[in-house]
């Protein structure tokens, strides 16, 4: 059976690590969410400046498209902070299950900061992300998981309820 997952949460979480995996071990197509903003929105990203819905209305319209794209399986890597953009790729592609990578404030910006050299996402954003999070638990086709668990052990546990919901 092949799957669509988008692998969410707040900047330095572990999104695009953990969806590399998880495409590489169940033979998916991986869509790297950062790769689609427009070089307007990396720049106030880079400048400490948070996206508002307009900003990524765009962003979301593509990734959606690209899901729909991949209909035979992908693993997309996306914030999808609010429940409006969750929406809009449920949308695009309706069985879209939704790994929540769950990390603490101070978890997130030392992640962020040691990144900072190789990534535009400003360490100065973590706030806005976390005051932006509206937490997708309670929604249809959703596993939330510590994202301060070992890579190999995120990985296994998606892989089991993927498992999971082929059987159910």
């Amino acid at each position: 059976m092949s799957h669509q997952i988008v692998i969410m949460g707040v900047a330095g979480c572990g999104k695009s690590s953990l969806a590399t995996l998880v495409a590489q071990t169940q033979g998916l197509s991986l869509i790297e969410g950062d790769d689609f903003h427009s070089a307007d929105s990396r720049a106030k990203m880079s400048q400490g400046i948070a996206l508002t819905d307009a900003d990524r209305a765009g962003w979301l319209s593509r990734l959606g498209e690209e899901l729909r794209q991949h209909a035979d399986g992908a693993v997309l890597s996306c914030s999808a902070l609010k429940r409006q953009y969750r929406e809009r790729l449920r949308a695009a592609a309706p069985d879209l299950r939704f790994v929540f990578l769950e990390i603490g404030r101070e978890q997130a910006q030392q992640r962020v900061s040691a990144r900072a050299p190789q990534h535009f996402f400003s360490t100065s954003l973590v706030d806005s992300q976390f005051a932006t999070l509206e937490s997708p638990l309670g929604e249809a086709r959703v596993l939330r998981l510590d994202a301060t668990a070992p890579l190999p052990q995120l990985q296994a546990e998606v892989a089991a309820w993927l498992q999971q919901g082929e059987t159910a």
